[in-house]
């Protein structure tokens, strides 16, 4: 989403991809293993987060965790992280919803007014209309309504999902088509390490886990409506069915057919892309390199963020 705004994408987007698979190593793989050797599997504190206060900062392994150390203080600094964090999440998420509705209306496939831009060149209208979504979260305060924001978590989900499946779709077509017209991996900025194949097993795992997610709504249990959960089995499931009809929809309703690889265009914005990276590098080259705390931020530090 984020490359349409770049400066030098060639350069910015395939290390952001890079230094992205070590912060989920540093801040997923790395922080969960610490934190299953920490807090006990029986810890009281753990199954009240889990059971209990099933949201918030106090739902939080960490937090957990911190409170085990018993370093007075400690807990409301991480608490005020947590915060930190998910202001963050959300400023993305708005980033990319406005993004994605703005490009939607420059296309004619959203309302003309959503692609209006103030004088920075913001779609302040698309970002309007993606801020109202997002006060559904106030729903979570109420218990009653908590239910409710439930289901709409279920809906993001699948449809999250769903996106990530279409990724990949399309990064198969595009591999296969430049093959087709003869672009090799050593003409590309950035390269996928597994290609064709890392796509086909990724999708193949999407797909599967679309189907399998919400799979204990077939299990009778005294929490399910009756003898299976058919409320949260509507809402985890029914974006597969509305993602194919609409697809298959716009298909039909607009008589679209699909391209074969030699007919992909590959080329389309390529010039722009050229000069807006000329003009950058040689902005770069005009100023002067960074030295002392800055160098060794931008080198050592800057990554994780």
């Amino acid at each position: 989403m984020t490359v349409g705004e770049a400066q030098n994408p060639r350069r910015t987007i395939p290390r952001a991809i890079r230094l992205t698979f070590y912060r989920i190593v540093v801040f997923y793989v790395l922080s969960v293993f610490l934190l299953g050797m920490i807090v006990p599997w029986n810890s009281p504190d753990l199954i009240f987060a889990t059971k209990i206060a099933q949201t918030g900062a106090s739902a939080s392994p960490f937090v957990v965790a911190i409170k085990l150390s018993g370093i007075k203080g400690l807990p409301s600094v991480l608490n005020a992280c947590i915060l930190v964090f998910a202001f963050s999440a959300s400023n993305s998420d708005l980033y990319i919803a406005s993004r994605t509705i703005y490009g939607l209306a420059l296309e004619g496939k959203a309302p003309e007014f959503l692609a209006r831009t103030d004088r920075r060149g913001v779609p302040i209208y698309a970002l309007g209309v993606s801020a109202c979504f997002a006060l559904l979260a106030y729903m979570n305060v109420v218990e009653d309504s908590r239910v409710v924001f439930k289901y709409f978590v279920n809906l993001t989900t699948i449809f999250g999902i769903l996106t990530w499946i279409s990724i990949l779709v399309t990064h198969i077509f595009f591999v296969r088509a430049r093959h087709a017209q003869g672009i090799t991996d050593a003409g590309m900025p950035y390269v996928s390490p597994f290609g064709i194949w890392g796509s086909w097993g990724a999708l193949f795992g999407c797909s599967l886990i679309a189907i399998l997610k919400n799979f204990n709504v077939f299990v009778a249990s005294p929490s399910t409506y009756g003898t299976w959960d058919y409320k949260n089995f509507i809402t985890g499931y029914i974006g597969i069915p509305l993602y194919l009809t609409l697809f298959f929809g716009y298909k039909f309703w607009f008589n679209t057919h699909g391209l074969g690889p030699l007919e992909a265009d590959l080329y389309g914005g390529k010039d722009k892309i050229d000069k807006e990276e000329a003009e950058f590098l040689h902005q770069q080259a005009l100023q002067p390199e960074g030295t002392g705390m800055k160098k060794f931020y931008k080198k050592y530090i800057s990554w994780l963020f």
